[in-house]
């Protein structure tokens, strides 16, 4: 019996390689005929020719398409037997590795020379033969898919991918009965992307003879028909790819499964917001399914892997699967258990779900050819629980497992695994030291991350690594002494560790391929090496919050790739060197909390790509030039506190259409507030905020401190949406101008401890957005204006220490600031939560309601005078014209006798009538 099943299995196997193989040949490019003893047919021939007319060809592709016999034309191919055109293959030669590889601008403009373009002549229904049909990888600028190819009724491989079409996919192409291969992937290499969508897929229906559908990017949303009926149906298909497709239903039952031949799904970037069905384990011939990415929710059910468990007595089980893709769902529950019984598995990925319990050595049990393996629990509820003995029986490539339990002790196992490349085991809960045999490993890793644990003790004092190790990453650990060289490496991450000592000086020699050192949050000392500016690839540079002393190193002429310099919260003296603004690329300038001088704007001239600028917190000096608002027009942020900035603030800083955050406080500057600040077009409109993947690995996390509601706080991932104003701690005169609120998405404004004076604006209320207002130690007067009741964001207000009068708004918001501290400091303001009752008399106020009190007498008394002067004219007018005019007073008592006579009457009746009733009842 089980020499039959191993023969079953043999020859299962071939029968699966032959079908993929002869795909593949379909697939490819068949070959063509050299047909040179007769011409082709003209009309053939012909309709080529219109056909190239309509294209542009820069690169010359179709140079060879002249004479009589375009069976030799390159990319046409001839039948051996009738001469007739039956392969067009014009897929673009360009070798891209991946249409999610970004391309330098040098390869896309490469790559669009390569390209076909212009239009898609409909003279190609001439070729009636054509059945292999390749336009893919040319750049077609959004034009439709023309309709007219449903009438190639011989087509059998149809590739139209990668070619920038757009429009809706015509109905037509489900005239193609012999058609095998359909291709109508919808990216594009050069990232113009366009809308590719399907109005109905019920023609897919009619195309029987179809093993290879791809429709990824395809919007299949305002489909008429469900996608899975349509697809259901066809008996021959092996590959089916929906990647990216807009679908969000899933049903949970199909009356009709008839994926008899199916081996590769991909249903991966789609919305489906549902469990996943059972249905979908009763394909048995799968063995490549992907549902990454696809907003999966709920368990996975518990008969899906219990076929597993025997070797299969048929082909309806899913024990040929290699690849399980369950990352970036919503799964929940446990892990089957019998995952470990699927032995052809090479890659299993169960990242970013919500997985509970725990994992062990029997979902492993028989995974022989594991290659990769990732696991994440976004609830933290899982623990990876194995023998520190444990001998796994794979040998993985890669391993990932983060958000778990794998600590407290450093896992033993890993020292069988003699083939890693790729290792994360970020918050685990190892508190550990790293064992001497796994530094042993890194002549082959390629990838590091042992993040946010508490490994403890030093390391070596030199890595190597594989050549191109993409990153390193032992942030957040509490690792102590020396950074070591750690040789090859891109991306170096130690932040928030416990190191110590200089930075090794020669650290721009031994390390030239780094192109991100990230080594804040330590202990180290002495000057800022000069090798650093050597380093040509270094795109981001973070030495912050240590303890580094000296000057700025001025030779940065060979980082011509560098972004981001956060030399922050350190010891470092002197200006800014000149040479760092002819970096090409820096955007990103972060030196607050040193002890920097002398007059920064000479140097910072000619920086005219920067984004951010913090120069807070040192001891510069010196005006803030106009040329600011003329040169930096990237400038986003802008912050200076906590300098010897004298002068006027320049109203060009107005002209800055990205600056949302203007942080000018403890300074010597004075004059006016500029009224211009009401234009910044950033601060009134709104900015749509893009949050972080929450498993994102980052190289550098743009932070900064703000004084935000009274306190210091500091701001990282939201920075791009944080929109303030302090000129707080300055010599400011004037008033506040009525045009900054203007600023209806402006969230801070903090004009305190200046020498302002004025009302407060009278439309304040129009800034909707605002959370923090603080105007407090001024001059300011008059009332507050009752309209801020209605500004719902604002919830801390400081109008302490000024000349505000009369009372406090008691409706809305202002029910909310309960503390007196907020308003204090105002001897004419009353009102809660102020001790001063605004009823109770003192001084001017009770003048005034004595004043009010007489007023009010005296009104009273001509109302009720009024009303008795009109009563007796009234009743004169009246009753004297009866007494006068004997006429009408005969005819006024006539009225009343005849009035009293009818009231009688209709009374009469009504009481006989209920009398009758109330007889008749009884």
């Amino acid at each position: 019996m089980s020499n039959a099943v191993q023969l079953f299995l043999i020859l299962l196997c071939f029968y699966l390689s032959s079908m993929f193989d002869s795909l593949e040949a379909t697939e490819s490019t068949p070959t063509f005929n050299n047909f040179t003893t007769s011409p082709c047919f003209e009309v053939e021939r012909n309709a080529l020719i219109q056909f190239k007319n309509g294209l542009n060809d820069p690169s010359g592709r179709l140079s060879s398409w002249v004479g009589e016999n375009c069976c030799q034309w390159k990319g046409v191919g001839c039948s051996r037997k009738t001469g007739n055109i039956i392969s067009l293959n014009l897929r673009n030669p360009y070798n891209l590795p991946c249409p999610e590889c970004l391309m330098s601008d040098t390869e896309a403009e490469v790559y669009e020379l390569s390209c076909l373009a212009g239009e898609i002549n409909p003279a190609l229904v001439k070729l009636q033969y054509l059945s292999h049909l390749d336009l893919s990888k040319n750049h077609f600028h959004g034009i439709q898919i023309p309709s007219f190819i449903g009438s190639l009724r011989k087509l059998k491989y149809l590739n139209l991918s990668y070619m920038s079409l757009s429009g809706m996919v015509p109905p037509s192409l489900g005239n193609l009965s012999s058609l095998q291969y359909l291709d109508l992937y919808a990216l594009s290499y050069l990232y113009e992307v366009k809308p590719i969508w399907v109005s109905d897929v019920s023609w897919l229906s009619k195309l029987y003879s179809l093993k290879y559908l791809n429709l990824g990017y395809v919007n299949l949303s305002s489909a008429s028909s469900p996608w899975q009926q349509a697809f259901s149906v066809l008996p021959s298909l092996v590959e089916l790819h929906l990647t990216g497709c807009h679908i969000h239903d899933f049903p949970q039952s199909l009356p009709i499964v008839n994926f008899t031949s199916l081996l590769v799904l991909h249903l991966n970037e789609n919305n489906f917001n549902s469990p996943i069905p059972r249905w979908l384990f009763n394909i048995s011939t799968l063995i490549d399914l992907n549902l990454g990415s696809s907003n999966i929710k709920g368990p996975i059910p518990n008969n899906a892997f219990r076929k597993f468990c025997p070797i299969p007595s048929s082909i309806r089980t899913l024990s040929l699967l290699e690849e399980l893709f369950l990352s970036s769902n919503e799964l929940n529950g446990t892990i089957p258990e019998g995952i470990g019984q699927l032995m052809a598995l090479t890659s299993l990925h169960l990242y970013a779900n919500s997985w509970e319990d725990k994992i062990s050595e029997i979902h492993f049990l028989r995974l022989k050819r594991l290659k990769y393996f990732s696991l994440s629990s976004r609830n933290k509820s899982l623990a990876f629980e194995v023998r520190q003995e444990w001998i796994p029986p794979f040998s993985l490539e890669t391993i990932i497992i983060t958000h778990c339990l794998v600590g407290p002790t450093f896992p033993s196992w890993l020292k069988t695994q003699k083939e890693l490349i790729e290792i994360d085991l970020s918050k685990v809960g190892i508190s550990d030291t790293v064992p001497g045999w796994f530094w042993k490993l890194t002549p082959q890793i390629q990838r590091l991350h042992l993040t946010s644990n508490q490994l403890h003790g030093m390391l070596p004092k030199a890595l190597k690594f594989s050549l191109g190790t993409g990153t390193v990453n032992l942030s957040f650990n509490v690792l102590e002494g020396p950074i070591p060289l750690f040789y090859n490496v891109e991306t170096l991450v130690l932040s928030n560790n416990h190191f110590s000592g200089p930075i090794p000086v020669n650290i721009g020699w031994k390390m030239p391929m780094l192109e991100v050192l990230d080594l804040s949050g330590n202990s180290l000392k002495g000057t800022m090496p000069a090798s650093l500016c050597k380093l040509e690839k270094l795109t981001i540079l973070n030495l912050s919050k240590n303890q580094l002393s000296g000057k700025i190193p001025n030779h940065w002429k060979d980082s011509k790739s560098l972004y981001t310099i956060d030399l922050s919260s350190n010891n470092l003296i002197g200006n800014v060197p000149s040479s760092l603004c002819s970096l090409p690329e820096l955007s990103w300038l972060k030196l607050d909390n040193n002890n920097l001088s002398g007059k920064v704007f000479r140097s910072l001239k000619n920086c005219i790509k920067l984004e951010m600028l913090n120069l807070g917190q040192n001891k510069f000096t010196g005006e803030i030039p106009n040329w600011i608002g003329e040169r930096l027009l990237s400038l986003s942020s802008l912050n200076l506190e906590a300098n010897i900035f004298n002068g006027s603030i320049p109203t060009h800083l107005c002209r800055l259409p990205s600056l949302h955050i203007l942080v000018l406080a403890q300074n010597n500057l004075s004059g006016l507030v500029p009224p211009c600040l009401g234009n910044l077009s950033s601060l009134n409109s709104f900015r749509e905020y893009h949050p972080y993947p929450p498993d994102a690995h980052f190289s550098y996390l743009e932070e900064m401190e703000l004084t935000v509601k009274g306190r210091q706080l500091e701001y990282t991932k939201t920075l791009d949406i944080v929109n303030i104003i302090d000129l707080s701690n300055n010599n400011m005169q004037g008033e506040i101008p009525e045009q900054i609120t203007n600023l209806s998405f402006l969230v801070t404004l903090n004009l305190s401890r200046n020498q302002l004076i004025g009302n407060i604006p009278e439309k304040i209320a129009n800034m909707k957005h605002l959370e923090t207002l603080d105007l407090s130690c001024n001059h300011l007067s008059g009332p507050i204006p009752p309209s801020m009741s209605s500004m719902t964001f604002l919830n801390y207000l400081n109008l302490s220490h000024n000349n505000f009068s009369g009372p406090i708004p008691s409706a809305n918001q202002f029910l909310t600031f309960t503390n007196p501290s907020s308003f204090e400091g105002n001897p004419k303001l009353c009102g809660a939560p102020l001790p001063t009752n605004c009823s109770m008399p003192n001084d001017k106020g009770e003048e005034d309601k004595v004043g009010n009190h007489k007023d009010d007498r005296t009104e009273r008394i001509w109302f009720y005078s009024g009303v008795a002067l009109g009563f007796v004219v009234g009743f004169w007018c009246v009753c004297g014209t009866l007494i006068v005019k004997k006429s009408w007073r005969h005819a006024y008592f006539r009225f009343v006798d005849r009035m009293k006579d009818k009231i009688y009457v209709v009374i009469a009746v009504n009481k006989a009538r209920l009398l009758r009733k109330l007889n008749g009842e009884i």
